[in-house]
């Protein structure tokens, strides 16, 4: 069986904030290619990718640790053009590692979608909660939120960027009266995840985890 597995991430590589925690649910003999959507961009360039007003946007990582905010609409399409320059007979699998939805991804091989693996992960744990907090980089990311709960269920959204800031806190008090709190990011970590359960006293899904959780299950 191949026993590697191509990573496409949304911003630069490498993504040294996510790998080390997200291959630990993998064996050692699993490696690991990293493939970025802004790889090989200039600064001028992804200055031109910051969205307006009316365009959905995504929070990404930089090769120098800064944060961008880029278009939603020309992230699909470079993902889609990486897709289709993979060889499927070349990975056991193309994961995504954003959990943004992009819909009209194809791939001909396997492909895992962080999007798919965190909403139906938090679909079936949340079934019996009425009120599910959702953690967010942008508040502004809510209106264009994509996982549907049931008609006696509330999503409850706060906003804090995991890669600056120290917005935690007044995100943990606007989210403390839900039963469970998801952070809908891949750019959140553990120690992230371990502060917002200290500081709400609910339990906190962590995206990557759901996500290192399923891809441990095909390798």
């Amino acid at each position: 069986m191949n026993s590697s597995l191509a990573i496409l991430t949304i911003g630069q590589t490498p993504r040294n904030d996510i790998l080390p925690e997200l291959t630990r649910w993998l064996p050692d003999t699993i490696q690991v290619q990293e493939f970025g959507a802004l790889d090989g961009e200039s600064e001028e360039e992804i200055e031109r990718l910051r969205p307006e007003a009316s365009d959905h946007r995504l929070v990404t990582l930089l090769g120098d640790g800064r944060q961008a905010v880029v278009r939603k609409s020309w992230i699909a399409r470079r993902l889609q053009d990486m897709l289709d320059g993979i060889g499927p007979e070349d990975y056991l699998a193309v994961v995504l590692l954003c959990t943004g939805e992009f819909s009209d991804l194809h791939f001909d091989g396997l492909f895992l979608d962080a999007q798919h693996l965190v909403d139906h992960g938090t679909d079936a744990i949340c079934a019996d909660a009425h009120r599910i907090g959702v953690l967010l980089p942008l508040i502004e990311q809510s209106r264009e939120f994509h996982y549907k709960t049931r008609p006696d269920q509330e999503l409850r959204f706060a906003a804090a960027s995991p890669y600056e800031g120290d917005e935690f806190p007044a995100a943990a008090q606007a989210l403390s009266d839900c039963d469970i709190i998801v952070m809908h990011c891949m750019g959140y970590t553990e120690a992230q995840r371990t502060s917002l359960v200290a500081l709400t006293g609910k339990p906190v899904l962590l995206a990557r985890r759901l996500v290192g959780a399923g891809i441990a299950q095909i390798v």
